[in-house]
């Protein structure tokens, strides 16, 4: 499948903002799993790339001059492998079995990832406790913040796609398996439903295997892959800093899909 992604984020300003930064992982990379065909950032002024410490391709944008508006575009096409169902890397996954303050597993979320998964630790048990946590979490918009954490959201019962796999990683990592956010965009043929989306990778096998909460999906194969990290906050597309302002934020997201045609030569 070939996805095609236009999006744009825009801050505004009711006062000048007198330097703001901003943290950019929106830039897909090459894997096993999707190849990036083309992509551009449309940025005030130009960015040079590099690597963050969790391999996410990291722009940072920096403006020292007072300003009202920041406009951020990304843009770009993107081959997604339907039929692959895991990612191989050569870097450690134990980093991945840490807590932090979005994914610390009270005892409620140990005692739940314990009664979906029991003595299993293998894909089946993950895809039980993927199931058990949708159920568990309503999607409710609004109805948390970026600072919940997992436990909270859980025990409000509700929650959005953040909040799912922040539980999912949670139990998961409470259990012994190492367990990654991920954050990118999902394309739905409910228009509606098109957006910047985060969903879960655990290690099991020696390889990445995806867990999207909030869709049931087990496969992506309509997921295209942006950033990883311990949780939100390492993975998350902008993220940023200002001196004054009061800010709001809009986006704007087109996300497409065609079939990729493959010709044979004779």
């Amino acid at each position: 499948m070939r996805l095609s992604i236009s999006h744009e984020t825009a801050y505004h300003y009711e006062d000048q903002v007198r330097a703001s930064i901003q943290y950019l992982r929106l830039t897909p990379h090459d894997s096993e799993r999707q190849h990036v065909l083309s992509w551009q950032l449309d940025l005030p002024r130009p960015v040079r790339a590099q690597l963050d410490p969790f391999g996410n391709i990291l722009h940072v944008l920096t403006l020292d001059e007072p300003h009202e508006t920041v406009i951020i575009g990304a843009r770009g096409q993107v081959d997604i492998d339907p039929l692959r169902e895991a990612e191989h890397e050569s870097q450690s996954a134990l980093p991945f079995l840490r807590f932090t303050r979005l994914t610390e597993a009270d005892e409620a979320l140990r005692a739940f990832a314990a009664q979906q998964c029991q003595q299993r630790r293998d894909r089946t048990a993950l895809i039980d406790l993927m199931h058990g946590l949708n159920q568990h979490m309503l999607y409710t918009p609004g109805a948390t913040a970026v600072e919940t954490s997992a436990a909270q959201a859980f025990a409000g019962g509700s929650g959005v796609c953040q909040d799912h796999t922040h539980a999912f990683l949670a139990c998961a990592r409470s259990l012994g398996v190492p367990a990654r956010y991920v954050s990118g965009y999902l394309f739905s043929e409910e228009s509606e439903h098109l957006a910047s989306h985060a969903w879960a990778e655990a290690w099991l096998d020696d390889a990445w295997y995806s867990f999207d909460v909030t869709n049931q999906l087990a496969r992506p194969e309509r997921h295209l892959k942006l950033a990883v990290g311990l949780d939100y906050l390492d993975a998350c597309p902008v993220r940023g800093m200002r001196r004054g302002g009061c800010e709001q934020m809009h986006a704007k997201l087109v996300v497409t899909a065609a079939p990729v045609i493959t010709v044979q030569q004779q």
